[in-house]
């Protein structure tokens, strides 16, 4: 398996991925606005990142999206684990834990001092592997307001 980030040719094997992590969560912005987003992190490092998984065939597993913040309770630059999406089939075969360890040493060029990130409550199978990676799980509780 290798993982690299998000170049523009990798945008037509990125976008199936993200319509199923969108369908996951019962969120369905368009193809289009996805991939407006992809190519704006290709042209925007400064923003984020988005990274991709594939097997040996270059056949793509999964992705995750970081992005780039500061985090005032510890006073230093900080990556938001965004999206993490493994497709099903490709479950349990430490392509997940590869994204994440990835992600974090990402940040850890980027500068960010640490990488967070929010689950469902309900997604147990994604939180078995977040407590696995030694992550602390956090107390606070996620709003959402629309603009």
């Amino acid at each position: 398996m290798r993982i690299e980030a998000v170049r523009e040719p990798d945008i037509p094997d990125l976008l199936p991925l993200l319509s199923d992590y969108c369908d996951f969560y019962n969120a369905y912005p368009g193809e289009a606005k996805l991939r407006a987003l992809a190519e704006h992190l290709v042209a925007h490092p400064g923003d984020g990142v988005q990274l991709i998984a594939r097997d040996e065939r270059a056949a793509a597993l999964g992705f995750a999206t970081v992005y780039w913040t500061w985090h005032t309770l510890v006073a230093a630059p900080v990556g938001i684990l965004h999206d993490l999406f493994v497709q099903p089939g490709h479950r349990g075969q430490g392509v997940g834990r590869a994204l994440i360890e990835a992600c974090r040493e990402r940040a850890r060029e980027h500068g960010a001092v640490a990488l967070e990130w929010d689950t469902a409550p309900d997604n147990t199978r994604a939180q078995a592997l977040y407590d696995a990676t030694g992550a602390k799980r956090g107390e606070w509780i996620t709003y959402w307001l629309d603009a």
